[in-house]
């Protein structure tokens, strides 16, 4: 079985030397995001076309995940036909799935048709999430190139046994609606009503929930896929 042996990490330059290596413009890139009050959110280029967020998978979390979950499998709702949607399959491939979410949600974000990402995107069109992931979890293209950049960050490989306490999603503005794509989850969560114009705001006000739950916490890092400014 293949493996990712080195998470990513939430580090602007090492996500925008994999996002290009895919196949992403560099119209395009991704920017820490410093604080969350409406202030600092002035200082992020606009147009932000995702904001991801890399919390700690604590106790608190994910007993509110669990809960979350079985909310979802008895009432999923309604989503976009041309939503993609992928399930994580393996460990350590958190961030690039977010990144996927992030892109692949966003049509105007140009891409290299003959690069890894826009291949494996018509590769995955008319699948399911799960058979997405599980595309993505044997794509030899995607994991060298997740290995290659990886491997420039501070990063060392963890332990086979070792529990990875950190995880990425991503927050799209889908249609109007505000979406939480985490593949960890069977489905989508849903955020509210949100705007081209409002995104950033709405994104970063969920992302202040994820923190009011472990208010003891600090290892929490906010990015958006944003245009890059030159």
């Amino acid at each position: 079985m293949t493996t990712w042996l080195v998470p990513l990490e939430s580090n602007p330059e090492v996500l925008n030397k994999y996002i290009y290596k895919l196949g992403v413009s560099k119209k395009w890139n991704i920017v820490d995001i410093f604080g969350l009050e409406p202030e600092m959110l002035e200082y992020v280029a606009q147009p932000v076309k995702a904001v991801i967020l890399l919390f700690p998978c604590s106790e608190a979390y994910e007993a509110h995940r669990s809960k979350e979950n079985a909310e979802l499998k008895a009432s999923p709702g309604n989503f976009p036909t041309d939503l993609f949607y992928m399930r994580q399959t393996i460990p350590n491939a958190c961030g690039t799935i977010a990144l996927v979410h992030s892109i692949a949600n966003n049509p105007d974000v140009e891409l290299d048709e003959s690069a890894v990402l826009a291949k494996y995107f018509k590769q995955t069109l008319s699948l399911s999430p799960e058979e997405r992931g599980r595309i993505l979890e044997e794509d030899t293209q995607f994991i060298e190139t997740h290995q290659d950049v990886a491997q420039d960050g501070q990063t060392e490989a963890p332990n086979p046994d070792e529990k990875v306490i950190h995880h990425f999603v991503a927050f799209v503005n889908k249609d109007g609606e505000l979406l939480e794509l985490d593949g960890r989850k069977e489905f989508p969560v849903k955020h509210g009503s949100t705007s081209a114009e409002t995104f950033l705001q709405d994104a970063a006000k969920v992302c202040k929930i994820f923190m009011a739950r472990d208010p003891d916490e600090v290892r929490f890092n906010v990015l958006a896929l944003t245009a890059t400014q030159n």
